[in-house]
């Protein structure tokens, strides 16, 4: 599988990836939820190239993820906004935050807490089933190839290897 072919594999996590899966998109995606809106505010806290931010933002808008929205006329400035579907990603990112948090921190600890404005408490996400509401770890689930699987090319690899297909 060639990087550049992902977002033509059979596999969710694959196509996926084509579109966020590089550290500069997650971390575009990261100031996003933080807040962040502007190409020039994106540039100063990334201390990345103008010409990799503009790439990157690019593609978010083509895919859906961000929208570019007019905040100033003359001349014509943009700022890019998080869509549904790039909303749809928080709970990717925040999990990715909570495993960095757990596991990457320093002796200081969290650099950042996320604090539920429900109950105003800490707190850390948790996969749950859609189906019972039971919490749901990966020993809790079993893989089987879907309808999207065998609609796809008969030379590919399967998901998994068939003695895998059941996490216990």
């Amino acid at each position: 599988m060639r990087w550049e072919e992902l977002d033509q594999q059979p596999c969710s996590l694959a196509r996926t990836l084509a579109v966020v899966g590089d550290r500069w998109t997650l971390l575009v995606l990261r100031d996003c939820f933080l807040g962040v809106r502007r190409f020039d505010e994106f540039e100063r806290r990334l201390g990345i190239t103008r010409h990799v931010l503009a790439d990157r933002l690019k593609k978010l808008v083509e895919h859906g993820v961000l929208t570019k929205v007019p905040y100033q006329q003359r001349p014509l400035r943009e700022e890019y906004r998080l869509t549904e579907r790039g909303l749809e990603l928080h709970p990717a990112i925040i999990a990715l935050v909570s495993w960095g948090d757990r596991h990457m921190v320093d002796q200081r600890g969290a650099p950042i807490q996320h604090i539920h404005k429900g109950c105003g408490q800490a707190m850390r996400p948790v996969t749950v089933c859609s189906e019972c509401g039971e919490p749901v770890g990966a020993r809790d689930v079993r893989v089987e190839v879907g309808e999207g699987w065998r609609d796809a090319a008969d030379e590919a690899a399967p998901p998994v290897p068939l003695h895998h297909r059941t996490t216990r």
